[in-house]
């Protein structure tokens, strides 16, 4: 039996893990390998890149850039929070602000340390990173649109911290980025509308909130139909492997998708469409290893 100060301990644990959505940058290291091993260096060695040094720091100071991201993002979002994720907000409040504020600059100042094992221009890039993160959650998130912008491209900025590392320029990568790019604008605009009630509340101007439900609904429409021509010229343009398979299923969902949008009048409607997206993103994720089945032991 756990004494009463190991659940202490462990409840303490769960909250940061919570707070951190250690989940989330598991799946982001993951993606940042995988891309790396399939995508940006596929013609260098396994070893090469599995046991490159410079690697490992960027995608270390990837996460700790990200788990301090989410720091600061639930700092402002505590009241929110409350509002829109009760639950998840008890067991996030188990850590006090104090303590959630010294791990944030602990976090950066980490991110700052692996960055510069690698070169002064990665310590830039992180640096202009963790200040972006910092101001999204200050002042960008409340505004539309902008708001929604800068989150879309602050989530696919440690890929391009790994994309500016080996410098691939083949043109599959840009066309893979613009899809993970429209996926997220989705996965957030899908995400304002299942926290309409927290937003409106403390006065976050967000899309849903100024414009409404069907304006929103009428954006994600868009937003699915410019998704079909990054996946039309990745299907018909360039040589995927087995990875077809994914891009077919996730027509089919966002076809899903769009049906349950439009019948979508609930918060919990919403959880289930954000749900959507996000199993979409994560498959997207695991699904990279089929671009070439037999790479890795060719390049054994």
């Amino acid at each position: 039996m756990l004494s009463r100060r190991q659940k202490h301990i462990m409840l303490k644990f769960f909250s940061m893990f919570s707070v951190v959505r250690g989940y989330n940058i598991l799946i982001v290291v993951i993606a940042q390998y995988l891309t790396s091993i399939y995508i940006l260096a596929y013609d260098k060695p396994l070893k090469a890149v599995i046991f490159d040094v410079n690697l490992l720091m960027l995608v270390l100071a990837s996460a700790a850039t990200i788990a301090g991201g989410y720091i600061i993002n639930n700092f402002y979002d505590s009241e929110k929070d409350l509002i829109n994720r009760p639950i998840k907000s008890k067991l996030d409040r188990l850590i006090s602000q104090n303590t959630k504020l010294s791990f944030y600059f602990v976090l950066n100042f980490a991110a700052a340390i692996m960055a510069s094992y690698v070169s002064f221009r990665a310590v830039i890039f992180f640096s202009a990173y963790i200040f972006g993160i910092w101001f999204y959650s200050h002042k960008l998130k409340k505004l539309p649109f902008v708001g929604n912008l800068t989150s879309a491209i602050l989530t696919i900025l440690p890929f391009f911290a790994i994309f500016l590392y080996y410098l691939n320029f083949e043109k599959v990568i840009f066309v893979h980025a613009v899809f993970l790019f429209l996926m997220i604008s989705m996965r957030e605009l899908t995400k304002d509308l299942e926290n309409m009630t927290g937003d409106l509340l403390l006065d976050y101007k967000t899309i849903p909130v100024v414009y409404g439900e069907k304006a929103s609904k009428v954006m994600l429409t868009v937003l699915i139909v410019l998704t079909s021509v990054p996946v039309y010229l990745l299907l018909n343009h360039f040589d995927l492997g087995y990875m077809y398979f994914f891009f077919y299923l996730s027509v089919i969902l966002l076809l899903v998708f769009l049906i349950l949008l439009w019948k979508s009048t609930t918060k919990t409607h919403y959880l289930i469409l954000h749900n959507i997206i996000k199993f979409i993103i994560v498959a997207g994720v695991f699904s990279i290893v089929l671009i070439n089945v037999n790479l890795v032991l060719n390049r054994m």
